[in-house]
């Protein structure tokens, strides 16, 4: 009931997440007490007149009945449609600080990818969950998802089959993703989540930002009783009051509008829920390849937006923490926090990778662009084809270039002082701004920035008795120079720093190591 929990405000992202999870559970409940996942036809009599006498499925029929003939149940359907837009955003921020802050190093890197698993569990069960009411715009989702499916060499006929039991529309699919949404996605969920953000925080102890705190001249944050559990009980009800507020007076999926899902209608202008969009982005800018061969067709134009991108995107997530320990021969224990600044590769990486992302959701409504801008569709799509290709590479680099930047500013203001805003004019004539020391608060901020990753052996490096090691010629260990050369490519700090003590003394002290542990990184050959 001791353990000190950190104030700042970023670790707050993963109990955002955790908190819109459980909303999402309790509404899920009320929900399925009222919905119907059948495909059997019936003919709407409800209090919505505008489609009474249509034939629609009962999961649609009940969906309306929710949405007015339920109390509170409109109000319910909109909870839980916000609570889940909210869970998925908190997981990509949380999981955009854990990366650009270096959280997933040993000994988290198994946390890490149990935190990919439930983002990549979190979008799956978000597409089911959206596609049960059976309206128009579920239907054209459906509708994809099995043309994806079905674009899978060899086993793509199985998988249909086994998801959707038999062809789309009149399959058994709404009862069976009812089966999934409710109870097999969200008991892995419930497995994983306390021992993502409960069971191995707890064990493996809190991340810290550097700073003061490392040098236990501060606590890091405070004690879980009584201080802790109060803050977050209140933030649990400011998370629900402002999800409840925005499905109060938020509108989002009115199904009534769009309809039942009937193959020959098609809505204009339909966009998925957001975290699906660079999906949807990446099908839309695939031009039309096929491979045609021994009788066999494979549609390009589906697997590489639907399988591959998708694909590479994870895989890039949950390998990263290693191939980075690889690079960088880094196999310490790590317990403080990165700066995004004094680590610019992989700054450039994940700015790379959110530009990606980035442009691929917003080539998922290149209609809608075309449309409110007046642009032509195909200036759209060619334009988000190029950019999609070069925007990443040019964010790596102003990315990296902006990070190296701010070290040489800092180098800067450590040696030499910060601006004071002062200006004096010299004997000479000359006028020149008065500095001042960095207080030391600041100073140990930026000194606490870690050593450069350790240099890997190239062929053309010999030890201190001339041998040459034999792994130094191998590809693989060309590649990891090459790479740990760039991780290497970072501002040195400074040899002296000049602060402002808190008892107001100025003084130049001498930097050792200049790495926020006070050590190199323990490494391995």
């Amino acid at each position: 009931m001791r353990k000190v929990f950190p104030d700042h405000w970023t670790f707050l992202l993963g109990e955002v997440a955790m908190y819109s999870f459980f909303i999402i559970v309790v509404t899920g409940v009320f929900l399925t007490l009222f919905f119907k996942p059948s495909m059997h036809e019936v003919v709407y009599n409800g209090r919505y007149m505008p489609l009474r006498g249509v034939t629609m499925s009962e999961a649609y029929a009940s969906t309306i009945r929710l949405s007015f003939d339920v109390r509170g149940g409109l109000l319910m359907r909109q909870i839980h449609h916000w609570a889940t837009i909210l869970f998925i955003g908190a997981i990509v921020a949380h999981m955009l600080r854990n990366f650009f802050t270096g959280a997933f190093r040993k000994p988290r890197e198994i946390n890490w990818l149990i935190g990919v698993v439930l983002f990549l569990l979190a979008l799956v069960n978000g597409l089911f969950g959206y596609s049960l009411p059976d309206d128009l715009l579920s239907g054209t989702g459906l509708r994809i998802l099995e043309g994806v499916l079905l674009s899978i060499p060899i086993v793509g006929t199985y998988l249909t089959m086994f998801l959707f039991g038999g062809e789309f529309p009149g399959s058994d699919i709404i009862p069976r993703l009812f089966t999934i949404h409710i109870l097999l996605i969200p008991g892995i969920l419930l497995a994983l989540i306390p021992l993502h953000g409960v069971i191995l925080t707890w064990r493996q102890t809190h991340t810290q930002f550097p700073g003061r705190d490392r040098t236990n001249r501060n606590v890091i944050g405070k004690p879980m009783w009584p201080v802790f559990f109060a803050k977050t009980t209140a933030f649990f009800l400011w998370v629900f009051g402002i999800i409840t507020l925005m499905a109060t007076f938020l509108q989002i999926n009115p199904v009534w509008l769009f309809g039942p899902y009937t193959p020959d209608a098609i809505s204009a202008g339909s966009q998925p829920d957001w975290y699906m969009g660079f999906m949807e982005g990446s099908l839309r800018l695939m031009p039309s390849w096929e491979i045609n061969a021994w009788g066999h067709t494979l549609p390009m134009n589906v697997i590489i937006p639907a399988l591959v991108v998708p694909g590479l995107l994870f895989t890039g997530l949950a390998v990263y923490p290693f191939l980075e320990r690889w690079v960088t021969r880094d196999y310490a224990i790590h317990h403080l926090l990165d700066r995004p600044r004094d680590v610019p590769v992989r700054t450039g990486i994940g700015m790379a990778g959110a530009v990606f992302y980035g442009l691929l959701w917003s080539a998922g409504a290149n209609d809608i662009i075309a449309k409110t801008f007046e642009i032509p569709l195909f200036a759209t799509t060619w334009f988000f084809r190029i950019t999609v290709i070069i925007g990443p590479i040019i964010a790596f680099f102003v990315a990296k270039r902006m990070c190296l930047g701010l070290q040489r500013r800092e180098r800067t203001m450590i040696e030499h002082g910060m601006e004071s805003g002062i200006i004096k004019r010299l004997p000479n004539g000359a006028y020149v701004e008065a500095e001042v020391p960095i207080n030391e608060t600041g100073a140990a901020v930026v000194l606490a920035r870690r050593a450069p990753p350790a240099k890997v052996m190239t062929p053309a490096e010999a030890d201190e008795h001339g041998v040459l090691p034999k792994a130094a010629h191998r590809p693989a260990n060309r590649i990891r120079v090459r790479l740990n050369h760039a991780f290497v490519d970072v501002v040195p700090a400074p040899d002296t720093a000049w602060i402002r003590t808190d008892d107001g003394e100025e003084k130049r002290i001498a930097v050792t190591g200049g790495d926020g542990e006070r050590a190199p990184a323990r490494t391995k050959s």
